[in-house]
C-alpha cells in the first residue's frame, strides 16, 4: 500500500531532481550516446544520483531501477524505477517538455508516480487509491469514448516498427488530430483532460511506469496493446486514453 510518507518522499525525490537538472537548462553541457543511440547528458546523471542519494538514506531495503545507472536490489518487493530525464532530446534543445519520471513498483506493478516539469513547477502526482493531483489540485481526464473525436499524440513515428507504424497512419487518419513531440508530458496533458489518446512502442519500464497511477488515479486508462495491464514484464507497448470507453475502441481497431 502507498503511505502517506511514500508521497512526501516521492515529492522530495522530484523536488532534488529537479534542483540538479535545472543549472544545466539551456547552458553549455557534454552529450554523450548511449549504445542505444539515445543521448545522455550530465544533467541526467546528475538528477539520478540526487535521487538515489536520498532512497540510500530513507529508503535502504527498496530497490531502484534507473534508466542511467541500472539496478540495484531489483527483486526487492518495493521498486522505486527511475527515468531523470524523460525527454533527453527535448532538454538538449532547451524545449520545456521534458520531465522527471518516479515510479513506486510494488509487487511489479505501479503504485505510485510522478511527472515532474522541473522548469515550468508543473507537477502531476499519482498512487493507488488516491486522485492524481496537478499542481497538487485533482486532475481529471475528459470524455472521449470514439477515435474520431480523439486528439491523439506521440512522440516521434519513427520509435513504431513497421507494425506500429501502420497503426499510427491509421490512428493519424481517423483521429481528429495528431500531435508529436511531448514524451512523458503528453501524458500529463491526458491526465489533465488536454489530450484523449497516446500510443507508443519501445518503452523501458522506467519510460511508462511512472505514467500509470497518474493517468489512471485522473480517471484514465493505460494498457499494453492487449489491453493488458502494465508492469515490469511488459514488452514496451502502450495504449494511455483518458476516456476507458477510447481504449475499448483502440483494441477493437488493432484486433
Amino acid at each position: 500500500m502507498v503511505s502517506d510518507s511514500d508521497i512526501q518522499l516521492a515529492r522530495r525525490l522530484a523536488d532534488a531532481a529537479g534542483a540538479a537538472i535545472r543549472p544545466f537548462f539551456r547552458q553549455r553541457f557534454e552529450i554523450e550516446t548511449k549504445g542505444d543511440n539515445s543521448p545522455v547528458t550530465e544533467a541526467d546523471r546528475a538528477a539520478e544520483a540526487a535521487i538515489r542519494a536520498l532512497l540510500a538514506t530513507e529508503r535502504p531495503a527498496d530497490g531502484v531501477i534507473g534508466e542511467e545507472y541500472g539496478i540495484d536490489r531489483g527483486d526487492a518487493e518495493r521498486v522505486w524505477v527511475l527515468d531523470p530525464i524523460d525527454g533527453t532530446r527535448a532538454f538538449i534543445g532547451g524545449r520545456p517538455i521534458f520531465g522527471t519520471l518516479i515510479a513506486l513498483l510494488e509487487a511489479g506493478r505501479p503504485v505510485l508516480g510522478v511527472i515532474d516539469q522541473p522548469i515550468s513547477g508543473e507537477r502531476w502526482l499519482g498512487a493507488t487509491g488516491h486522485p492524481t493531483l496537478f499542481q497538487g489540485a485533482p486532475a481529471r481526464t475528459r470524455r472521449c469514448p470514439v477515435i474520431p473525436s480523439a486528439l491523439f499524440a506521440t512522440t516521434a513515428p519513427w520509435l513504431f516498427d513497421e507494425i506500429g507504424g501502420h497503426w499510427f497512419e491509421t490512428l493519424r487518419m481517423r483521429c481528429r488530430d495528431t500531435l508529436l513531440g511531448g514524451d512523458c508530458y503528453n501524458y500529463g496533458l491526458l491526465a489533465s483532460g488536454h489530450i484523449d489518446l497516446v500510443v507508443e512502442q519501445g518503452l523501458k519500464l522506467y519510460d511508462f511506469a511512472a505514467l500509470v497511477p497518474v493517468v489512471e488515479g485522473a480517471g484514465g486508462r493505460m494498457c499494453d496493446w492487449q489491453g493488458r495491464a502494465l508492469g515490469d514484464g511488459s514488452d514496451g507497448r502502450v495504449i494511455a486514453v483518458g476516456d476507458p470507453a477510447l481504449a475499448d475502441a483502440v483494441l477493437t481497431l488493432f484486433g
